[in-house]
């Protein structure tokens, strides 16, 4: 890395520019963990080809980045998605995640908390380096009665200002998925609206599904595309439960009622989701993969983790259905729409979202 960016890595922190949540101007603490977080990162990179030529790398992790550097090559090849440094170096930071976000929302409604920067703007999320630090934070917000979701987070994107590595926290993952996590945060680099997580996810997760088809279409065989066509199903049914779950709740939010008999019917309708999931993991002989979400109380933070990822994800598929499927130029319509007024970009949202839903 040149010395400017790294001189200017704490300047940009500072300023604002990841989504982290950096928030109030006191909160010194909070942005030195910041820095010395992404800076700690960023020391521990190493070229994924030089990984790959020293004989001293496990021949497993050698494997993976092998099949890493095919697929970083593919995102700019055959998605269109930037050729830069990002995803051609690798950093173990030698924990399971590389931060922990917390989200919250009042007890009786879903629409999240949010934290506001210069130059990403607002996001619905706080990012902290260290789970400690996270799930601090996040008491401090429950005893104020709101419910708050904490988890970790294998990756994210500095939209291009540093050249983001692969990170052990998501190299061992199925094929299928590093692939679509890789094409995820370079799509954050190829469009990115401030202050609006909706968009910026929905789109991304739009390109991560389109990409992932389109690498197993090239590069997998029947048995990957079949696991992938496994698991695709049973988040679809993961997100279905979420979805029914969340309505009621909006329902319920909506009433005017006590609060105590509101605390009760929604205690019963997070009750039922349980034993919904319960039957669910029973038709999927026993698979324990969404064990983790439900381990903890079922909170509104879940369900507005969830919704900023997958809201307006129909509306994005629609408008790259209306593109026939041409990444440029679906590229070129989402830019369009980023450069839009808050509102008018809702209003085109809100179109194409009834579209795809005719």
């Amino acid at each position: 890395m040149r010395l400017r960016r790294w001189c200017g890595l704490l300047v940009l922190l500072l300023a604002g520019l990841f989504p982290l949540g950096l928030g109030a101007c006191g909160d010194l603490g909070y942005y030195r963990q910041a820095a010395q977080g992404q800076w700690d990162l960023l020391s521990r990179r190493r070229d994924i080809q030089r990984l790959i030529d020293d004989p001293t790398t496990a021949p497993d992790l050698r494997q993976k980045l092998t099949t890493i550097l095919a697929i970083r090559e593919f995102a700019s090849r055959e998605l269109g998605l930037p050729d830069n440094g990002s995803y051609r170096c690798y950093a173990d930071l030698e924990r399971p995640c590389v931060v922990w976000n917390v989200v919250a929302a009042p007890e009786f409604s879903l629409e999240p908390r949010r934290w506001c920067f210069p130059v990403a703007g607002c996001v619905p999320y706080r990012g902290y380096y260290a789970e400690a630090a996270a799930r601090e934070f996040a008491a401090g917000l429950a005893s104020g009665g709101d419910d708050v979701y904490v988890y970790g987070v294998t990756a994210y994107s500095t939209l291009g200002w540093f050249d983001d590595p692969v990170l052990n926290t998501f190299v061992q993952g199925p094929t299928d998925a590093t692939a679509g996590l890789i094409f995820h945060e370079l799509a954050h680099q190829q469009v990115y609206a401030k202050g609006d997580a909706d968009f910026n996810e929905a789109f991304a997760m739009t390109v991560e599904i389109a990409g992932v088809e389109r690498w197993l279409d090239r590069y997998g065989d029947d048995a990957a595309r079949q696991a992938h066509q496994l698991r695709e199903g049973r988040q679809a049914e993961f997100l279905a439960l979420v979805s029914v779950t969340r309505g009621r709740l909006a329902a319920l939010y909506g009433e005017e009622l006590p609060a105590a008999e509101m605390r009760r019917a929604k205690a019963a309708i997070l009750a039922d989701m349980r034993v919904a999931q319960e039957r669910l993991k029973a038709s999927w002989q026993g698979y324990a993969g969404y064990d983790r979400w439900f381990a903890e109380p079922l909170n509104n933070g879940r369900f507005v983790a969830v919704n900023t990822y997958r809201r307006l994800l129909p509306a994005f598929q629609q408008l790259l259905a209306e593109q026939d499927g041409d990444l440029p130029r679906f590229y070129a319509a989402v830019q369009t729409l980023a450069d839009l007024p808050l509102a008018a970009r809702r209003q085109r949202l809100a179109a194409l979202l009834e579209k795809s839903a005719g």
